[in-house]
């Protein structure tokens, strides 16, 4: 059966078109600028890219842009839109509702609207999402695969914060914890890597990209991570500022900032941005850094050393530790930054081999010397594979 896999933002759609069981991607794409002049479509195929240069209103006309495409005679690898079987959504918030993936219904509908004042940049869209393509394929059921369902399995004492208990009882204020499809994904991954059941595995599994979290995963299951309430707290990231004194925005509020600015200057305008001045992007502050930029370098030390801090923690944590692994565009690509987050780590048995880990860039590999007594294992996430997976588990 064919699958569609749909991830939408507030001006994008990305989409992949999955053959199952196999897993095969037929086609994959992304809608880009949704709402602007220069809005497009671009599509791999078979070897082959396709874009579509015109105007996009909304998502519902990139939907069927998106599906017209998918059977045009320039890019179409089907013939009818009427072989796509079943639709799988990316939702970012599912509070405490929904620990897997559901087949999407009314009541799931509403559910993700009343979550998004948990993620009112990301649930909206999401919900826009699946509203297009219920539209457009109203005959195929619909499934919602929530970033925070892997993370259910946290306990008590790890959700909890120190905050008046009504805090929690009334507005269900707690952590969250986000990414959860690519934790889910590198955590089996990593299981079959290591030749071990996927409940039989003690990972850390390290999200690094533009946003980025870490999750302790224990026996297969997640037992702690870095992102919170939203996906502000934790590991520094490419604008956010991760974890730090709450008592700053008090300060802030009596020189004057409002909580919009506030909200800005968190979620905008720090991470390796804030740090740096002149880039989110860790490619760009490697190069600044080499060429002698005090701050793109101090940047990149916060960054690993933030991130080598969790992995101490989650070791505690853990008990016992097989692997750490790393994933996202950093942790597939950053090979310096890989070297300094595990440099030091002898004392939890990690040791680097270096040309392992300068080989292994964009592709699976285990970058530790052969007596290491802990992997670092670096796994390229597959989230729509994920998915298609649990789409085709629930409809297929």
């Amino acid at each position: 059966m064919k699958i569609l896999v749909v991830n939408c933002g507030s001006s994008s759609i990305k989409y992949q078109l999955y053959q199952m069981p196999e897993g095969t991607v037929l086609a994959k794409g992304m809608v880009e600028r949704i709402g602007e002049e220069n809005s497009k479509l671009s599509q791999d195929f078979d070897g082959k890219t396709h874009t579509v240069e015109t105007a996009i209103a909304n998502h519902e006309v990139g939907m069927a842009l998106i599906l017209d495409t998918l059977v045009s005679k320039e890019a179409g690898v089907i013939a009818d839109i009427n072989e796509i079987s079943a639709a799988g959504h990316r939702v970012v918030h599912g509070g405490e509702e929904f620990t897997g993936s559901v087949v999407i219904d009314d009541k799931v509908i509403a559910s993700i609207e009343n979550f998004a004042d948990l993620a009112p940049l990301h649930n909206p869209p999401n919900l826009t999402g699946i509203q297009a393509s219920q539209h457009k394929l109203p005959d195929i059921p619909q499934v919602a695969c929530f970033d925070t369902a892997f993370h259910a399995t946290i306990p008590e004492v790890a959700y909890t914060y120190a905050l008046p208990h009504e805090l929690y009882e009334k507005y269900r204020v707690r952590r969250y914890g986000f990414h959860g499809t690519s934790h889910r994904y590198v955590a089996r991954r990593a299981a079959a890597l290591l030749g071990k059941g996927k409940y039989d595995v003690n990972v850390i599994t390290t999200h690094l990209g533009n946003g980025c979290s870490m999750a302790a995963v224990k026996n297969g299951r997640s037992v702690d991570t870095s992102m919170g309430m939203t996906p502000l707290e934790g590991l520094v990231m490419g604008t956010r500022s991760g974890d730090f004194d709450p008592a700053i925005l008090f300060y802030l509020a009596d020189k004057g900032y409002d909580i919009k600015q506030m909200n800005t200057l968190c979620n905008k305008k720090s991470g390796l941005i804030g740090i740096s001045g002149v880039s989110n992007d860790m490619r760009n502050l490697t190069e600044k850094a080499e060429q002698g930029d005090v701050r793109a370098q101090l940047a990149i030390d916060i960054f690993c050393y933030r991130v080598k801090k969790y992995i101490g923690t989650y070791t505690a944590v853990l008990d016992t530790l097989d692997a750490v692994v790393f994933t996202g565009g950093i942790g597939e690509n950053a090979v310096s930054a890989r070297a300094q987050i595990c440099d030091g780590l002898t004392q939890i048995g990690i040791e680097i081999d270096p040309q392992k880990n300068a080989a292994t860039v964009r592709k699976e590999g285990d970058i530790t010397t052969d007596d290491s007594r802990a992997k670092v294992l670096v796994i390229p996430t597959n989230e729509e594979a994920a998915i298609a997976a649990d789409t085709y588990e629930l409809v297929g």
